[in-house]
Parts: C-alpha cells; sequence; structure tokens
C-alpha cells in the first residue's frame, strides 16, 4: 500500500480535536495527603468538630483565665461567701468568698494536664512494648504478654493507692498510679496491629532490602497501624482525667493543696443540698470535657477508615 492510500485512511478513521476540546474529559482534582483527606472527612462530623472546639475553647480558658482575672485561685472575700452568679464572678464564689470560676479554671489546667501527660507516656510505653512483642513473636511474645496478665490481674485501684500512699499525694504520684497499667490496652492493641501487617508485602519488601528491624516497626509497621493507634489514645486522656477526678472526689487523689476537678467537687460536697449550683460548675466541666473528647475520639476513628469506605 502506497504512502498516499495510508495517508488518506488515516485522515478518514481518525479526526484532530480542537484546542479547546482536548480537556474536556478532564477532571482536575486536588492531590490530597491521607491526613488531609481524614481532616476533610472528620470536618463533616458535627459531633466531632463541636467536641473539638469545645476543647480549645476550655483548654484556652485554663491556661488564661487564671492568668488574666483579677481574683486569684486561692484569694478570699469573707464578704461574699456562697454568693450566685454576677458579671463579677460568673460562676459565683465558694464557702470561703473565692471565685468558683476561676478555681474551675484553674482546677482545668491540673486535670487536663494530667489526662494528656498519662496519654503520652502511655503511648509511647505502649507503642514500643505492643511494638516489640508482635513484631518478634514467638517466645518473646509470649513472654510478654504473660508479664501484662499478671499486671492485669491485681486489681487497678490497689496500685494506685499503695503508690500514693508510698509516695504522697503529688502530681508525679498520681501520673505514675495511672501511667502503671493504662498503657496495657495500648499494648495489646498495637500488637494485634503489628502482627496483622507485618506480614505485607511493603513490610516484607523492608526486609528483602536490608532495612533494619528498627526501620521496619518505626517507619513502615507502627506508621501503617497509626489509625487504631490514635483513636486509642484520644480515649486515654478522658479516662485518666476521670481516675483523677474520682480518686480526689473520694479523698485518696491529689494533695487538698492542688485545686484538681475533683478536689474542688470534693469541696462542694458538703454544700450540696445548701447551695447545689456550686457543685454544678465543676460537674458540667468534667462530663462535657469527657464528653467532648469522646466525640472526638470517635471522629478520629471515622475519618482514619479510608481502606472501608
Amino acid at each position: 500500500m502506497s504512502e498516499i492510500n495510508k495517508e488518506a485512511i488515516t485522515d478518514d478513521m481518525f479526526e484532530l480535536l480542537d484546542e479547546s476540546e482536548k480537556n474536556s474529559e478532564f477532571i482536575a482534582m486536588e492531590s490530597k495527603t491521607f491526613f488531609q483527606d481524614a481532616w476533610g472527612r472528620y470536618k463533616k462530623n458535627k459531633l466531632a468538630l463541636a467536641g473539638l472546639i469545645f476543647l480549645v475553647i476550655m483548654v484556652a480558658l485554663a491556661i488564661f483565665v487564671p492568668i488574666l482575672s483579677p481574683y486569684g485561685f486561692e484569694s478570699q472575700d469573707l464578704t461574699m461567701k456562697n454568693a450566685l452568679p454576677t458579671l463579677a464572678h460568673p460562676f459565683g464564689t465558694d464557702k470561703l468568698g473565692r471565685d468558683i470560676f476561676v478555681r474551675v479554671m484553674y482546677g482545668g489546667r491540673i486535670s487536663l494536664a494530667i489526662g494528656f501527660a498519662s496519654a503520652a507516656i502511655n503511648l509511647v510505653i505502649g507503642v514500643l512494648y505492643g511494638g516489640i512483642s508482635g513484631y518478634i513473636g514467638g517466645k518473646v511474645d509470649m513472654i510478654m504478654m504473660r508479664i501484662i496478665d499478671i499486671i492485669y490481674a491485681v486489681p487497678t485501684l490497689l496500685y494506685v493507692i499503695l503508690i500514693l500512699m508510698v509516695f504522697g499525694n503529688s502530681i508525679g504520684s498520681m501520673l505514675l498510679a495511672i501511667c502503671l497499667t493504662s498503657w496495657i490496652g495500648m499494648a495489646r492493641q498495637v500488637r494485634t496491629q503489628i502482627m496483622s501487617i507485618k506480614e505485607m508485602e511493603y513490610s516484607l519488601a523492608a526486609v528483602v532490602i536490608g532495612a533494619s528491624h528498627k526501620r521496619i516497626l518505626l517507619k513502615h509497621l507502627v506508621v501503617n497501624a497509626l489509625g487504631p493507634i490514635i483513636v486509642s489514645l484520644t480515649m486515654m486522656v478522658p479516662s485518666a482525667i476521670f481516675t483523677e477526678s474520682f480518686l480526689s472526689f473520694v479523698g485518696i487523689g491529689l494533695d487538698p493543696s492542688i485545686p484538681s476537678w475533683g478536689k474542688l467537687a470534693n469541696d462542694c460536697r458538703g454544700l450540696f443540698f445548701t447551695y447545689p449550683i456550686q457543685i454544678v460548675w465543676v460537674v458540667l466541666a468534667i462530663c462535657l470535657t469527657i464528653l467532648s473528647l469522646n466525640f472526638i475520639g470517635d471522629g478520629i476513628g471515622e475519618a482514619l477508615q479510608s481502606k472501608t469506605r
């Protein structure tokens, strides 16, 4: 077939598009990272977004209110004892004339600091312990899990009471008491995740190219298990806040000079039938903070479930 015939057939079968039509079927999509995509889904969850906004506001109030307020958390005005809420004292005053709003926000510093600090400590211990156990497996995994079973067999409250009796009722002692067993749940979850993904192709490929065990565990396995880890981490914060508040409320928690939320609730307990509004503010702060953290955890869990969508 001659070159002329070939060109004629080509012209009959194909027609060149105009420049304006070349991109008519092109769909532009913004490139997003995994976390950008997760944040986009998180924002669609109204309860989770409301929980995050409330938590940010609570943290900001806990930081700045005691600094900017004209009243100190221990400042007394005996002429204003048990006053009802006013513009000068939004939450009223207690039996010694101290501003309840400032004391609740100052107590938020203590309780929130304990919650976030204990969660961070549990994250480090749980990820390392569970990651090593799940990655190595075999006898090492069996021994490490039996150690966890032995620790878990003793009631947590017994550990807490013994530690607070031996080391005193300080914030450090409370963190030690909370973190002594709280990391177990994180370790078990990380172990399960690592055992399920360590045989995947990208992990085996890292072994083949000679990557170290440390790099495989931290850079490949733990990173790909971040979703459940972050969700578990958000659930640890309200658990620690509730534990500290409960122990301080029953009188075996922090030192009485440390005005945490539990201690403030304990101070108002004797006035429940005469001035019930005083304990309402503390209980609302605890409940709403824990509720917001639970909403945040649920929202993160749904946002990170990209593989099931």
